[in-house]
């Protein structure tokens, strides 16, 4: 996902837990660094020695049957991907790796986490960090690749799968949506000649090390606007940019096969697009074609609902609406039949390469976190996922070791791989299901009072959408009416719909633990089953309300429907890059008489109430 970009989502640096303290494991195997020094060791039976019997089992494997062989991982956060080219490419290799407030990474950070039960590590590498890729030099310098190997090789002595990719990396990927060609051939050129020089230099390495094409970068911000990178303007319309995610992601597939060694049959991990599962299984997304056979595992990441895991206030979760999200969309994932390029239909092994609930502003776990990491590992369990958490040291503290909550680690103990030894995959299965049956048996239906108001399809609903501009705060945000999914102390007035009329729907902002929203990052008004129940109506706002004072909105607003189903007027959606076709207004006005942020951000500070007042009429 995502990250920390000019500190936009610094709310990765999740939940820590307290009283794991770093302690270096003695029992952690050293394993090879190379195919070659794997058959240096003595055999037992004048066969294979036990290095070799391993490679030879996983050389085997399908990727469906290395994920479950992965256990549960860890991301190395915030590390290696700390993004410091700005500063310049000729610092320490240390620099870079503690820009964004970690410590040098060492041999007893892995044997913690070992120790925690973790069995695979991702780490995330920015590798034009000490690039001089603007000149069109895309060599990647010899002490970056050396110390990514030594950090490789800590995670080998505790016999840990490792993944490495490029993550983010300041945002290059932008170049490959850019009007002037010469920005798309420096981007073809940096990717082909940096997994080049990657492959070539981990060649050798066993079958524990798998190499990921990208991120989340492999989607939608093939198209985005940069002024370091892209400053012009972009091309790619959605279907150009699965069609452009295609071609990259079978380009590594060719540029890693190709370059021999262990590397012509490794296991490669394929980013879903945005590594978004809804996105991932639409029909445009297709995986690569690999001379290999079945050494293609697929990456997704799982953050739902954002607003949950991803913001840094006490947003509820834990209904019965929630475990059933959560559980469908993970069976959706293991029902969907993937195609590669050539419409053949394969199997992958599927990696959850980042999940997490992010802590609160305060840093403590969020109210029943617990509960949804028992529930999604429950999932991975069932569907043979791989659950890798998103730790960029606020999960563990790397200087001390410790944890957030000291339920953190003993759940990850529990979880660990070598709990499940003796146990048959039925078993595994079973176990898994009991957990995610009860879990959902045990949760409320609603945490709201009785007899508010509830989505059951035939009511029309209106209320605020809302994100705080710092993601502190929360409210139903989306397109499905979720009044569960609330700041903890939030009040909503939201109201039915039933025909023509005005309306006022609100939210108070005074009961939470800030006392007010710190401005805007998203907020609409939205009106469920809207389209259905009054099709073709308008949302005329004619009265919006900031602390009790009219507030004036610059711009015309517009009602418009993403899902059709769902009405909506947006107050400040900064992630609509074009007024979309079939908008209705009052007056009737174009396109380009109206906004998607009528109500500016900047206008706005210490929001303590917010009061929308609308005309619905027919349109």
């Amino acid at each position: 996902m995502k990250k920390i970009m000019k500190g936009a989502l610094a709310w990765f640096s999740i939940i820590m837990l307290a009283l794991c303290m770093f302690t270096s494991i003695t029992g952690c195997e050293k394993k090879a660094d190379t195919k070659e020094n794997s058959s240096s060791s003595e055999s037992e039976n004048s066969g294979a020695t036990k290095t070799e019997k391993k490679e030879m089992d996983l050389l085997s494997m399908t990727s469906v049957e290395l994920a479950r062989e992965m256990g549960n991982g860890f991301n190395l956060g915030n590390t290696m991907e700390a993004y410091g080219h700005k500063e310049g490419i000729d610092k320490e290799t240390s620099f870079y790796e503690t820009l964004w407030g970690n410590p040098v990474t060492t041999q007893e950070l892995f044997d913690h986490y070992k120790e925690c039960g973790f069995n695979s590590v991702r780490i995330p590498v920015a590798w034009t960090n000490k690039m001089d890729f603007e000149n069109d030099d895309f060599t990647i310098s010899e002490d970056y690749l050396a110390r990514v190997k030594e950090i490789v090789d800590y995670a080998y002595n505790c016999d840990m799968y490792v993944i490495i990719n490029d993550h983010w990396d300041g945002g290059w990927w932008g170049m490959y949506g850019a009007k002037d060609k010469k920005i798309v051939k420096r981007a073809e050129e940096l990717y082909d000649s940096m997994w080049h020089q990657i492959a070539e230099y981990f060649k050798d390495y066993d079958y524990h090390l798998i190499f990921e094409g990208g991120n989340e970068e492999i989607g939608d911000r093939l198209n985005d606007i940069d002024e370091d990178f892209n400053p012009n303007g972009a091309t790619l319309g959605m279907e150009q940019c699965y069609k452009k995610s295609t071609e990259i992601n079978q380009k590594f597939v060719d540029i890693v096969r190709s370059t021999g060694g262990n590397n012509e049959d490794r296991f490669l991990l394929i980013p879903g697009y945005n590594t978004d599962i809804t996105r991932t299984i639409y029909k445009s997304f297709k995986m690569p074609v690999d001379t290999a056979k079945d050494k293609l595992l697929l990456s997704v990441h799982y953050y739902t609902p954002w607003e949950y895991c991803g913001g840094t206030g006490e947003v509820q979760w834990g209904t019965k609406d929630n475990f059933k999200e959560m559980n469908d969309l993970m069976k959706t994932l293991a029902e969907h039949k993937f195609k590669n390029s050539e419409g053949e239909v394969k199997d992958y092994g599927v990696i959850i390469g980042e999940c997490a609930v992010g802590p609160t502003e305060s840093g403590s776990m969020k109210t029943n976190a617990i509960m949804w990491y028992k529930n999604l590992f429950a999932n991975c369990d069932y569907y043979g996922y791989v659950p890798m958490l998103w730790d960029t040291g606020n999960q563990m503290d790397r200087e001390t070791g410790e944890w957030i909550d000291d339920s953190l680690p003993e759940f990850f103990k529990s979880k660990a791989r070598s709990t499940e030894e003796g146990l048959s995959l039925d078993e595994i299965k079973e176990n898994a299901l009991k957990t995610m049956e009860t879990l959902l048996g045990e949760s409320p239906d609603t945490y709201q009072e009785e007899g508010a108001l509830k989505d059951d399809g035939k009511t029309a609903i209106a209320w605020i959408m809302w994100n705080s501009g710092d993601w502190n705060i929360a409210y139903s945000v989306g397109d499905v009416y979720k009044p569960d999914d609330t700041t903890e102390g939030l009040k909503a007035t939201d109201v039915e719909i039933t025909g023509e009329g005005t309306y006022t729907v609100s939210l108070d902002f005074t009961g939470t633990s800030m006392g007010y929203s710190d401005s805007t990052a998203f907020s609409a008004v939205g009106i469920a089953n809207g389209e259905e129940l009054f099709p073709g109506y308008i949302m005329d706002i004619t009265s919006v309300k900031i602390n009790g004072e009219d507030f004036k909105l610059d711009g015309n607003p517009y009602t418009t429907s993403d899902d059709k189903l769902c009405t909506r007027v947006n107050l400040y959606n900064s992630w609509v890059t074009g007024i979309p076709d079939g908008i209705r207004t009052k007056d009737g006005l174009k396109k380009k008489d109206v906004t998607a942020i009528p109500m500016r951000a900047e206008k706005l500070s210490e929001i303590e109430t917010i009061e929308v007042t609308f005309d619905y009429i027919k349109g």
